[in-house]
Order: structure tokens, then C-alpha cells, then sequence
């Protein structure tokens, strides 16, 4: 699968799974009258960088839903083990229906955030006038101990050029002989905010590579590529966005309109 470079045609796509361990049937739950994957979708509608916005899911269910509203969604396969890899089939789809149309950049938005601000994602985006970059996310400063110290926020300790040395859901980087208490005033540590870009060549191949020892150990897929040589650029926002992963998460959004 062969890209012309295009940086003004950039593909955001929302992969959505009605099943999940947690919270099934998650995409289609609703928040004050409107379904969570609706919101998402239409705050990425907002981006200015995004060419095209899909939803890309394997479940008639949602299917009928995003359809109902007037959304673009694509049906893909059930046997997808990662958003990475269904993304790469929506990729793969639209250049087999239009090779004339060459998306340079794919964006994984996540589905589980409502109220996803639009400009983090363009931020992201913009990390992509440097020819270098091959993946893109974002980062946020941790402010919290419980934060800091929980195994759901995933931390990231990034080198001088912003890349991603590594992430993990322990407190890294270890701060030693300082209290743990005290580790935020010593330190600046970072959280991953789950939101990916990256170059379409790139994702080919992304999608194609098996799990690695650390991904399985931390259940962290950006492990993988780091794993297997590749490059993770940061950029660091300042807002704080609220992802869905439980029924109780719900509470969080009780008074976003």
C-alpha cells in the first residue's frame, strides 16, 4: 500500500466496539439525549485539520445508529485485535474505492471521550508538518497523587526531543530517597492521553506486528511499537479530557451539558 504525500488530507476515525469488558454496549449509551459516539463524532466534525471522519465498528448495532444521525461510518471486521489494526482496514478500504484520494495521516480518536476538544486533535495533527514524525499523542502534566500512583493513568517519561522513552501504568519515573508524598514537587511527570496519529505507511505496518513482552506484561499497545524500533512524539496539552471506561465514569459528565 503505496501514499503520495498530501499533508492537507488527514482521516479521523473513531473505532467502536459494542463489546467491552466493562461497559458493554458502551458507544451507544446516552449523556443528556445524545449517544457518546454521536458527541465524539461531532467534536471532531469541529477539527479544522481533518479531512474526513468515520466511524468504523463491527457491530450493526452502531452501524444503524451513526447512520441514523447522518454520520459516515464503515463496517469492518470482527477480528480486528486493536483500534490500530481497524483503523489500518479503513485506511486500506477508502484507497481500494478512491486511489485518488491519498490520506497521509490517520487519527485515532477515541470513542470513549464525549466531549473531546477539537483542537487537541488539530494540535496533534500539526505535529505532522515535521517529515520526521512517525506516530503522534499527547501527554498532559500530572498534578494528583492518585493520579500518579493509579494503574488506570498511564505514565510516559518522554527524552529531550519529546520522544516516548517508555509508558507504564507504574509511577515512573522511581524517585529515590524522596517520600512519595513529595514525589510531584521533585519531579514533572507526565500522563498519556490516549489520542494517536499516524503517517498511513506507518500504520501498514504498525498494524502488522505481533505483541511484544512488554505490551502483554503492562496491556499497553504503544509498547509494541517502541518495542520494535518506532518513534513516539509527544505533545503536551493543557486540557484535561474525561474518558468513559465504566458505568460510573458516567458520573463524571453530570454537569457537562
Amino acid at each position: 500500500m503505496l501514499y503520495r504525500v498530501n499533508p492537507l488530507q488527514v482521516i479521523g476515525v473513531i473505532p467502536a466496539r459494542y463489546d467491552s469488558s466493562r461497559f458493554p454496549g458502551k458507544p451507544l449509551v446516552m449523556i443528556n439525549g445524545i449517544s457518546m459516539i454521536r458527541r465524539v463524532y461531532e467534536q471532531a466534525l469541529k477539527c479544522k485539520n481533518l479531512s474526513k471522519v468515520i466511524v468504523a465498528t463491527d457491530d450493526g448495532r452502531i452501524g444503524e445508529h451513526v447512520d441514523s444521525f447522518g454520520g459516515q461510518v464503515m463496517m469492518t471486521s470482527p477480528y480486528h485485535r486493536s483500534g490500530t489494526e481497524r483503523i489500518c482496514e479503513v485506511v486500506e478500504i477508502l484507497h481500494k474505492n478512491d486511489p485518488e484520494t491519498i490520506y497521509e495521516v490517520a487519527v485515532n480518536i477515541q470513542g470513549d471521550e464525549p466531549y473531546i476538544d477539537p483542537t487537541q486533535i488539530d494540535n496533534l495533527i500539526s505535529c505532522f508538518k515535521e517529515k520526521d514524525i512517525q506516530i503522534a499523542t499527547l501527554i498532559h502534566e500530572i498534578n494528583l497523587q492518585d493520579e500518579l500512583f493509579s494503574p488506570n493513568t498511564i505514565k510516559v517519561i518522554i527524552d529531550k526531543n519529546r520522544n516516548a522513552i517508555t509508558f507504564s501504568r507504574a509511577s515512573i519515573p522511581f524517585m529515590r530517597g524522596v517520600e512519595i508524598d513529595r514525589w510531584l514537587n521533585h519531579h514533572t511527570y507526565y500522563k498519556h492521553v490516549g489520542l494517536y496519529a499516524y503517517r498511513t505507511q506507518v500504520l501498514e505496518i504498525l498494524a502488522r506486528l505481533k505483541p511484544s513482552p512488554i505490551e502483554i506484561a503492562e496491556s499497553l499497545e504503544q509498547m509494541r511499537w517502541i518495542e520494535n524500533g518506532f518513534f513516539i512524539h509527544t505533545e503536551l496539552t493543557t486540557i484535561n479530557s474525561i474518558s468513559v471506561d465504566t458505568p460510573e465514569d458516567l458520573l463524571k459528565l453530570t454537569n457537562i451539558s
